[in-house]
């Protein structure tokens, strides 16, 4: 249970910087986001945040 808000957060992350993403790339349209390159610079590193975070919250506690 303790793992779950990271796990959510993060694929919540992960999806939002996708969509983005292919907003400013212009391959899903209907908003102001739509072919605007920022986005396509803001997508993906929203996205990297959320896959590091799933990463993180995966690999577990180092063992020494």
């Amino acid at each position: 249970m303790k793992k779950a808000l990271p796990i959510a957060f993060g694929l919540l992350l992960t999806v939002i910087g996708v969509v983005w993403a292919l907003q400013g790339l212009g391959y899903v349209g209907g908003s102001s986001m739509s072919g605007k390159s920022i986005w396509a610079i803001i997508g993906p590193v929203v996205a990297a945040f959320g896959v590091s975070l799933l990463y993180v919250t995966f690999r577990g506690p180092r063992k020494k």
